[in-house]
């Protein structure tokens, strides 16, 4: 069967021209969705020097063929753009039901290029589409905005895709909401679409995706009920949700704390963790389409915390909670309500919050500087009034709206010290001190620290004969560790190997939590099964890694084009020095494997080792040599 062509929507904000554009099946399967089709589409339009908040910058946002199906963990959306935060290529996942809809409309992606000359809207019905007013919505938080786009189309069946407040004051870290709580977070693209004063895009609900193979494909949905039912670690992430395991890091001593300064976080994991949420404050579980799992949260403080904004997740709960030295679950869902409903990532306005903390502590800021607050470690009244100060970049809030790299570069003295990030982008909340691959690839990893970008260490400590074991063999990954803080060179193939296939993840547009090989619903080889019986793509794992691989290179082929090398793969110097307290004291990253993991790295990955970038035989190896010509 002939691989399906890609149709996208084409719209130039400038001239309000809407165009339709098909990408040619034999092209669409080098580059099947996600940011591997962004890119595609970014590399041939656009020079990557460019400045990400200029009319230049391209948005696109896509999804894959296998989005629309009903089965768990198949529907998500890409935005892919050039980062206003790191000024890399930024990248950004998200769920909910707005991915099946777009699909449903019959469309693969949307491409946003120019800027609109006032605030403006886009509406999709179908083959109907139309670009709208947006005064009316403009300066609005996304609840409100969200009823104003309804009563403004007549229609309330319709899903919204938006950016808040922060998105139009251009915080270096907005995020692009849909649902009102579910974010393309990171990297900033939310300020890409206030920089082109486009607010919302609003699909019409609409799902209409047929398998070609209907009697295959509903033997694999209907599968995901056994599989969880067999599978406590699912289980008790959908009971619990993802901030399940916060409280045994702290534990282990590998919860971020106080800004990095410790692992250990005793007298507030308890209060912050998952399942603390859900004999409190929890309201309800909801999902993404046509999953069964139903990991996200939904919690309620009455007359303080509306559930319309969800409730946080693990990084969520760190980043506002533990990274901040905050013990109160509701400041922490306040905060993450005031994060969505104002547009912002919830990782690095926390980590951001916890770097002006230390600053102020360490006297490098003081009261004149931070609109009077305190802002000491632990201070709950000034999380929100923070996060509100950023979005609308008022105060100190205009300095933290640039995220930690940048504030520390304008604080200056020894701030920079104290900003816990890579490429310009904060550290989620996964401590390479007790995983080291992450170290390795929060380093090389294109658009900055991301800790859903390959496998974590921990699996490679369970029995061989355990199906995630299994499933990493099927990926060319067969050697276990006692010791999981191990860094050897078969280790950095573990992590280049899992990198490639969680980058067909994202090209697919698979949640990480069902697909992944380490939470055993869905494996490598089901992804096979699942591009048979839904499209008749007659694929193999080795065909999806070169996928994955492609994309990697891609990015790092658009870094190098604007202007970034191995000097940007880094570490913050935290990460190698040994904690002082707690489960954890004396255990730090050790820098001089680190280093030669990294070496190993560039090896594996066929990269240049003065520039750290693509070689020209990797470039061709991968289909990519049009990049040489051009």
């Amino acid at each position: 069967m002939r691989f399906p062509d890609g149709k996208l929507l084409d719209i130039d904000l400038t001239n309000g021209e809407i165009k339709k554009k098909v990408i040619p099946g034999e092209v669409y399967r080098l580059y099947p969705g996600g940011s591997a089709l962004g890119l595609y589409i970014l590399l041939n339009d656009m020079d990557p020097k460019v400045d990400p908040l200029s009319p230049d910058n391209i948005l696109v946002l896509s999804v894959s063929p296998l989005v629309g199906f009903p089965i768990s963990g198949a529907n998500r959306m890409t935005a892919t753009t050039k980062s206003p935060l790191t000024n890399t290529i930024g990248d950004s996942q998200a769920g909910g039901f707005f991915p099946a809809y777009l699909k449903g409309n019959g469309w693969d992606g949307i491409i946003i290029r120019g800027k609109a000359q006032k605030p403006v809207y886009v509406y999709i019905d179908g083959e109907d589409v139309s670009i709208k007013d947006g005064s009316n919505v403009w300066g609005k938080v996304t609840g409100e905005a969200e009823e104003t786009i309804r009563q403004e189309l007549g229609i309330d069946n319709i899903d919204i895709a938006q950016i808040g407040p922060a998105g139009e004051n251009l915080v270096k870290y907005a995020c692009i909401i849909n649902m009102c709580n579910r974010a393309n977070g990171r990297n900033g693209t939310g300020a890409v679409m206030g920089s082109k004063n486009l607010k919302a895009i609003a699909v019409k609900k609409i799902t209409r995706r047929e398998p070609v193979d209907k009697e295959g494909f509903k033997d694999l949905a209907k599968s995901v009920i056994e599989k969880l039912e067999n599978n406590p670690g699912v289980q008790g992430m959908g009971e619990h949700g993802t901030d399940i395991d916060l409280e045994g890091f702290s534990e282990e001593g590998f919860l971020p704390t106080k800004n990095w300064t410790t692992g250990w976080f005793p007298e507030g994991a308890n209060n912050i963790t998952g399942i603390t949420m859900t004999n409190t404050i929890l309201k309800k579980r909801d999902t993404c389409y046509a999953c069964a799992v139903r990991c996200k949260r939904v919690v309620e403080v009455p007359g303080k915390v509306d559930p319309l904004y969800g409730g946080p997740e693990y990084e969520t709960c760190a980043a506002l909670g533990s990274y901040c030295g905050i013990t109160n679950l509701e400041t922490v869902a306040l905060g993450n309500q005031l994060c969505n409903m104002y547009g912002l990532d919830t990782i690095s306005t926390g980590a951001t919050i916890a770097f002006a903390m230390e600053c102020y502590e360490k006297g490098l800021i003081n009261k004149s500087h931070t609109d009077g607050l305190e802002l000491t470690f632990g201070n709950d009244e000034a999380i929100p009034i923070l996060i509100e100060k950023i979005a609308r970049r008022e105060g100190i809030g205009d300095l933290l709206a640039e995220g930690s790299y940048r504030a520390a570069k304008k604080i200056g003295g020894q701030a920079h010290k104290y900003s816990i990030s890579v490429k310009g982008q904060e550290l989620p909340a996964h401590m390479p001190e007790m995983k080291p691959t992450l170290g390795v690839i929060y380093a090389v990893n294109p658009f900055g620290a991301d800790h859903q970008s390959h496998e974590h260490d921990p699996v490679l400590a369970l029995p061989e004969d355990s199906k995630e074991r299994i499933n990493l063999s099927h990926l060319g990954v067969w050697k276990g560790y006692e010791n999981i803080r191990e860094l050897d060179d078969e280790k950095v193939r573990f992590a280049f190997n899992t990198q490639c296939f969680y980058s067909l993840m994202d090209i697919l547009c698979l949640c990480q939590f069902v697909w992944g090989p380490s939470w055993e619903l869905y494996g490598p080889k089901d992804v096979v099964e699942l591009a048979k019986v839904a499209i008749g793509w007659d694929t193999s794992i080795h065909e999806l890694m070169l996928i994955g691989e492609r994309r990697i290179n891609m990015m790092r082929y658009f870094n190098f084009k604007a202007g970034f090398d191995k000097e940007d793969d880094y570490l913050p110097e935290r990460i190698f020095e040994p904690f002082k307290d707690g489960p954890s004291k004396g255990v730090a990253l050790d820098k001089e494997k680190f280093e030669k993991a990294l070496t190993t790295y560039y090896k594996i990955a066929g990269w240049d080792l003065e520039t750290g970038n693509p070689t020209e035989g990797t470039l061709k190896k991968l289909s990519l040599g049009w990049l040489l010509e051009k």
